[in-house]
């Protein structure tokens, strides 16, 4: 199996454009996500962040190249979050997929699931990755059921893993093959 070598482009789905992440996304609102409680609840981010951390974050993830997009929406190219595949081992043809839809407003939509068919799509079919694979913490039971829905199958338990709102909880690791590769 061949991982083909795709730069990071600009996508896009039914109401979404998948742009890659830029300095130009270094905003206070994005900044203003980060430091969400209820946005970053299950997230591996500190609960402080300063928009100079964004800034540095940015830097490196262009520099090393990674898949990383910014969410906008198609009707005003308004962002609304982030969706990314890191690390991705080509050896083993796997990638780690993680999505952040940090406009309250635009919960509820659809949008978390439009981004992740997305991207997940292109990651099969234009980078040929044979996995996707992520962690999710098993109290985000919306996370859990529409990873459920789009076909995430359970892989492992790692019990009380990583703590969240002040208590250890446990990461379901959680994975999807590439139908080419069944």
């Amino acid at each position: 199996m061949m991982i083909q070598d795709v730069a990071i482009c600009e996508l896009e789905s039914a109401r979404l454009i998948y742009k890659p992440v830029v300095m130009q996304h270094a905003t206070a609102e994005y900044i203003s996500w980060l430091n969400d409680s209820e946005v970053n609840k299950y997230l591996e981010v500190k609960k402080e962040n300063k928009i100079s951390e964004l800034e540095e974050y940015i830097q490196d993830t262009v520099e090393k190249k990674i898949f990383f997009w910014a969410i906008h929406l198609k009707k005003n190219i308004k962002h609304i979050g982030n969706i990314k595949i890191d690390p991705i081992n080509k050896k083993h043809g796997t990638g780690e997929y993680g999505i952040m839809i940090g406009d309250k407003t635009e919960w509820g939509k659809g949008f978390a699931k439009e981004a992740s068919y997305a991207i997940i799509d292109f990651c099969f079919n234009k980078m040929n990755l044979r996995k996707m694979t992520l962690g999710v913490v098993e109290e985000n039971i919306p996370a859990v059921k529409l990873y459920e829905k789009m076909g995430f199958i359970m892989e492992g338990n790692y019990k009380k893993h990583a703590m969240y709102n002040g208590v250890y909880s446990n990461i379901l690791r959680m994975a999807i093959f590439n139908p080419l590769y069944k």
